[in-house]
């Protein structure tokens, strides 16, 4: 067997890991060498973990337990106290405090030998340099927008003349019981805005459903949420932490389902409509984990070959887990170079293609400012500019653009500047 550092008790608790590190299989890569060398590139890698709820604790915990020595991870939440069901590293006591700190300090005092480094704050906070340094960066977010900002971040980053430029990104995703874990190599697979439109926006239920003909206790939750706190509480600004106030939503929640014999509208799940609470289930988030880990793993030592590229997990009805290569789309406005086209009416007003890009599965932009090459449509800011774009918002399509033409548009949210062909519909 190769002789590497950190025999010993120190280096035992790695002993089934050095199984795969200490002689090549029969997928390893060719360049792969077993034992010391890379054991040390296994320890010296710096990985980045953003993220450290409940995807997040079991990464975190995963990697020190895997050989990472040198990890970093970055949270702008502060931990509260319905998070201690789930997210294992944190105490009574913890609440209040950083999340990304109290993980880290956890970790490390059951592995001596690891160590991690936290961050408070946001990742949007932070500039290249400092995702440069990473080896690896591993996603345990539950924000699709700072998905897509940390995905363009590290697209932007690559020069093809500079191999380290590339870093690997590790995503993991959960809800409830369904998960997935991918990997994508910035400009050379396909990244998360290729994959935008399998995270379609949740439909919005139509007003006219709740006011009349409620079906699902759902309903009447957004119902009491909606209409019945402006009936009665005008001019009190909702507040979804105040326990008050969510005992009196459920109370006419609950009386409005019994007026339309619905079941099933409680405390609990009237806490998660009004507060878009998706339940998280610990066991999706050990399995979602152990598959970042594992591709994390992977990617630091060439031990086998890495996910191509899409791991999707669903565990209610039955354990199933399927694989399959998501393509790279050449009008993606990250990684690709071609506009990508809309369909639209022509007699639709700009205001009302606005809105759309906010429900477009493959769009989801909140505030989007509209130009084409030879005028501005709309500016979201600054109020000079909005006031003097804003006519436009009534207008028609077919007056302010032509078939086929291409705009530009970007928001505030992302770094990119997203392309769309507008195809109008015959």
């Amino acid at each position: 067997m190769a002789v590497h550092r950190g025999t010993g008790n120190a280096r035992r608790r790695y002993r089934y890991i050095d199984r795969f590190l200490n002689k090549a299989g029969p997928s390893t890569d060719p360049d792969f060498v077993a034992g010391s060398p890379t054991i040390a590139t296994l320890e010296e890698s710096k990985v980045l973990v953003i993220g450290a709820g409940g995807l997040g604790c079991e990464i975190l915990k995963n990697l020190a337990m895997s050989g990472f020595k040198d990890i970093h991870v970055i949270d702008m939440d502060t931990i509260d106290v319905s998070n201690l069901n789930r997210q294992f590293l944190f105490r009574k006591d913890d609440v209040g405090k950083s999340k990304a700190e109290v993980a880290a300090a956890c970790v490390m005092e059951r592995c001596k030998d690891v160590k991690i480094t936290p961050f408070n704050g946001k990742i949007q906070d932070k500039d290249e340099d400092f995702y440069m340094q990473f080896k690896i960066i591993i996603c345990g977010l539950d924000s699709i927008e700072a998905r897509r900002w940390i995905n363009a971040t590290l697209v932007g980053m690559v020069d093809m003349d500079n191999p380290e430029s590339l870093k690997p990104l590790v995503d993991g995703g959960t809800e409830g019981f369904k998960g997935q874990a991918r990997v994508i190599l910035p400009t050379l697979t396909s990244c998360i805005e290729c994959q935008l439109d399998m995270h379609a926006p949740r439909a919005a239920v139509p007003l006219c459903t709740l006011a009349t003909i409620p079906r699902q206790p759902e309903h009447c939750i957004e119902w009491a949420k909606i209409i019945a706190w402006e009936e009665h509480r005008k001019g009190i600004v909702l507040d979804t932490d105040d326990p008050e106030h969510i005992t009196w939503l459920y109370d006419q929640a609950l009386n409005r389902a019994k007026e339309f014999s619905i079941p099933g509208v409680t405390y609990q799940l009237t806490q998660g409509v009004v507060k878009n609470i998706i339940p998280a289930i610990a066991s999706t988030n050990a399995i979602v984990a152990a598959a970042c880990c594992n591709e994390a793993f992977k990617l630091a030592t060439t031990c086998n070959p890495n996910l191509a590229n899409y791991m999707m997990y669903t565990g209610d009805d039955a354990i199933y887990t399927y694989t399959f290569e998501h393509e790279q789309k050449p009008d993606c406005p990250v990684c690709g170079n071609l506009a990508k086209t809309i369909m639209l009416n022509p007699n639709h007003t700009l205001r009302q293609f606005i809105e759309s890009l906010g429900e477009r599965p493959e769009a989801q932009l909140k505030k989007p400012t509209l130009r084409t090459e030879s005028t501005s449509l709309y500016f979201q800011s600054p109020p000079s500019l909005e006031e003097q774009t804003r006519p436009n918002l009534s207008k028609r399509l077919g007056e302010l653009v032509a078939d086929g033409e291409e705009i530009g548009v970007s928001d505030p949210a992302f770094t990119i500047d997203f392309k769309f062909k507008l195809v109008f519909e015959s």
